[in-house]
């Protein structure tokens, strides 16, 4: 037989799966764990209920008894059941992940599975799915919603990330490297400062600043709006120290200073 299409609004399946946790019948550990105050384990489930005749059977893609499939695409290894996504069992990830297979690849030092565009073209960061995401503090590496990986090479939501852009923001919350290029943006910035002069007194003032995208340390002119990285000219740069009276026009990249101790 078919499918029936029935479930939750997470996925499309024709049984409910036995919590090994509280021995309850569940659509899927999402709903489970919405109404419980412990989690289930996906992979210890054994035992599913056909939601067409309710036999309680073995887990597994077709009902013993009335022979119903409870899903298009079944993993026994998550327990999985759900219409078909193009999906595909990651051994390394540990998971399921939505396919088709052909276009992902697993990265080994990243340790999670990215669009084969990225490959050899993103910023390894170990483990990095295994963290939290930073803005919403919810995990990462299981979620349901896919994610959005910076420059900087750290994950976040991709609902995190477009919600982030609507404020404003712009820098990962983690390294506080820019989130996606800036080019056009530091244009206009330039536009900005050289049509805002700043006050007479202030107008030979430097600073000292630490480039957020590159990590140069530059001596430069100072500027309400904004202090351009002599390195790399990104904007997205932190005062270090107070206003200094060199001449503005003093603004070479420095070397990096000595440590503390080294002072005299």
């Amino acid at each position: 037989m078919a499918a029936t299409k029935v479930g939750c609004e997470h996925y499309v399946r024709s049984c409910l799966l036995k919590a090994p946790c509280c021995g309850k019948f569940y659509v899927c550990r999402l709903c489970h764990d919405a109404e419980e105050t412990h989690q289930m384990d996906r992979f210890k489930v054994q035992e599913v209920k056909c939601a067409v005749c309710n036999t309680i059977q073995e887990a597994q893609q077709i009902c013993k008894e009335c022979e119903v499939k409870f899903g298009e695409y079944y993993c026994d290894i998550c327990h999985l059941f759900d219409k078909d996504k193009k999906q595909y069992h990651c051994q390394p990830c540990g998971i399921c992940r939505i396919g088709p297979r052909e276009k992902y690849f697993h990265c080994t030092k990243c340790n999670l599975c990215l669009g084969t565009e990225l490959k050899d073209k993103h910023k390894c960061v170990e483990n990095v799915s295994r963290q939290n995401c930073p803005v919403c503090m919810e995990d990462i590496h299981t979620s349901r919603v896919g994610a959005h990986v910076l420059p900087c090479g750290h994950l976040l939501h991709g609902t995190c990330f477009d919600d982030m852009l609507k404020t404003g923001a712009y820098r990962c919350p983690l390294c506080m490297h820019s989130a996606f290029n800036m080019k056009e943006y530091w244009k206009q910035m330039d536009e900005e400062i050289s049509q805002t002069p700043m006050p007479t007194e202030y107008q030979d003032s430097t600073v000292k600043i630490i480039c957020n995208d590159c990590q140069a340390r530059s001596t430069v002119s100072f500027h309400v709006l904004g202090m351009k990285c002599s390195s790399c000219g990104s904007y997205n740069t932190a005062q270090d120290g107070g206003l200094m009276g060199t001449p503005a026009a003093n603004t070479q990249t420095l070397p990096e200073e000595p440590d503390a101790e080294q002072h005299h």
